[in-house]
């Protein structure tokens, strides 16, 4: 008896985990049944099929014509931009065209706002995204992901962009990435605590696989590329001596930043991506990266920081500003702070 029992609740565990779907997630965490919270529900479902058809095609990359390798093209960033970069820029235009969601989407691959003006009057939602994070695995067939961020619609035309776009993080309303490797996963938030869905590729379901994650207040890897250690300021390249000489720390990046989040979420730790000689600001991009990430991070207990001010707080002066970051484990951010709590002049190389 007591065997069926149990066998009994495993299932009925099992079952309620496999019936517990995105969609549905998002519709308990904003709280009922409202037309705001079954739009928010629809959004997340909207990138989620983005995801889902990003993720076919990667998965099929090798053998896909035309599906490997560069354009031709620069973006705005001075970017070579890879095929899967457009590829999956244009599936987010296609899933959110016509949907009455958002007024507009934001993307690095775009130089200015993609203005859906048939969805403006009705869309409560702006959404940005970096389609492919980490494009550069691509063709090498390593781990790459999908970044995004949520803000509130605030004006109907391209004279108000600023009003939505040009804001702090604390504007967000919702933000996660999609994980394209060994399996395709979702991971969100919407302000209460960070959960992470794995698709399902028999039922076609991102599936709640971990709710509530909280990050480790400290972890062993650093996530950091020491090829640049040379054009660092001094305090920077100080910290990385000061692990090296320590037991117990791994280095770990992996040129893809979800990928790298993604192990420090879980397993805590840190990653850097300081200012440089080359680029004193950084090369990631505050709205379609650093800030959906620092939202995620730090509703999951962790801190993001630029090195001088909290990422959340940081106001871009553009579209595609770009920032420093230090993100991860709250004793780790704390320990890389701790050596550059004083302005140094940046190093000459050698």
């Amino acid at each position: 008896m007591t065997n069926s029992t149990e066998l009994n609740k495993a299932q009925e565990t099992s079952l309620s985990r496999d019936f517990t779907t995105l969609t549905r997630h998002v519709l308990s965490q904003s709280g009922g049944f409202s037309p705001a919270a079954y739009d928010l529900s629809l959004l997340m479902g909207r990138i989620a099929l983005a995801g889902k058809m990003i993720g076919r095609h990667l998965s099929q990359a090798g053998l896909t014509a035309d599906a490997l390798g560069v354009t031709g093209e620069i973006n705005i960033q001075g970017e070579a931009v890879k095929k899967m970069d457009q590829y999956a820029n244009r599936i987010f235009i296609r899933a959110f065209e016509q949907s009455g969601l958002v007024c507009r989407l934001a993307s690095e691959e775009m130089e200015k706002p993609y203005y859906i003006p048939e969805n403006c009057p009705i869309g409560r939602y702006t959404l940005l995204f970096d389609p492919i994070d980490g494009s550069g695995n691509i063709d090498t067939n390593l781990a790459v992901g999908t970044i995004f961020s949520i803000r509130q619609q605030e004006g109907n035309d391209e004279t108000e962009e600023a009003l939505d776009l040009l804001q702090s993080g604390h504007k967000q309303v919702g933000a996660g990435y999609i994980l394209y490797g060994s399996s395709t996963m979702f991971v969100y938030s919407i302000g209460k605590g960070v959960h992470a869905f794995t698709l399902d590729p028999s039922l076609g379901e991102f599936i709640l696989s971990t709710t509530n994650i909280q990050i480790p207040s400290h972890g062993s890897t650093y996530s950091i590329n020491e090829g640049n250690f040379w054009q660092w300021d001094e305090g920077m390249r100080e910290y990385i001596r000061y692990v090296h000489k320590q037991s117990g720390y791994s280095a770990r990046y992996s040129g893809a930043l979800v990928a790298d989040i993604h192990r420090i979420l879980f397993q805590g730790g840190v990653f850097i991506y300081p200012g440089s000689q080359e680029n004193p600001d950084g090369k990631l991009r505050l709205l379609y990266e650093s800030a959906p990430l620092a939202y995620l991070v730090t509703q999951a207990g962790g801190k993001a920081t630029t090195g001088s001010q909290d990422i959340m707080d940081v106001v871009p002066k553009k579209l595609h500003a770009r920032t420093p970051l230090i993100i991860g484990s709250p004793e780790d951010v704390d320990l890389v702070l701790s050596f550059s709590q004083t302005e140094v002049e940046l190093p000459n190389k050698g």
